[in-house]
């Protein structure tokens, strides 16, 4: 099998970044389990991360351009960390005062 072409081709990543995009928004609406809806949010994240390292190195101008999409993908790591934590400590709150994380029975913000 040929893969040499694959790595030149900038439509391939923009397909597969948006199928992880398609695949988080779908994991987002679907699921009932908090830790369900925050793996499709870091889904999204890792999608919008693809897309700037793939424009980053098919940048045709290289015009002070030098590592503009890596440096926005590692924000974007560095917040999914950070949302990683936030959301861990929030579901083990929850889970601490209300035995289940369901997040169609959290209404009120007072536990």
């Amino acid at each position: 099998m040929n893969l040499a072409g694959i790595s030149n081709n900038i439509h391939l990543y923009l397909v597969l970044s948006s199928i992880f995009f398609v695949a988080g928004i779908l994991t987002t609406l679907t699921r009932k389990n908090s830790i369900g809806i925050f793996m499709g949010v870091e889904l999204m994240l890792n999608a919008a991360a693809l897309n700037f390292v793939a424009f980053n190195a098919f940048n045709k101008t290289k015009v002070d351009t030098w590592l503009h999409g890596q440096i926005f993908s590692m924000f974007i790591i560095i917040l999914a960390a950070i949302e990683a934590a936030v959301a861990l400590a929030i579901v083990l709150r929850v889970f601490a005062s209300r035995q289940n994380i369901d997040p169609d029975n959290l209404t009120e913000l007072r536990g």
